[in-house]
């Protein structure tokens, strides 16, 4: 089941400095998780596995939500 690919393109604005550039693609790049992606797919991950680790993740966000309701 592949992806479709994912392009990230910045064109380089008038009298816009290269490193300013390069900031926006960055940021870019970490909006699309592009890193993120790659780092997930570099090892295969058994179905099992990711359900656990999602599990797990959404569980640590539902906590945080709730600290920052009492806190509220």
């Amino acid at each position: 089941m592949a992806k479709n690919a994912i392009n990230v393109e910045v064109e380089p604005r008038r009298n816009e400095a290269i490193e300013r550039t390069l900031k926006r693609f960055t940021k870019k790049v970490k909006k699309e998780k592009i890193l993120e992606e790659y780092r997930n797919r570099m090892y295969y991950e058994k179905p099992s596995a990711k359900r656990r680790r999602l599990k797990k993740l959404r569980k640590i966000a539902l906590n945080k939500l709730k600290r920052q309701q009492e806190t509220n």
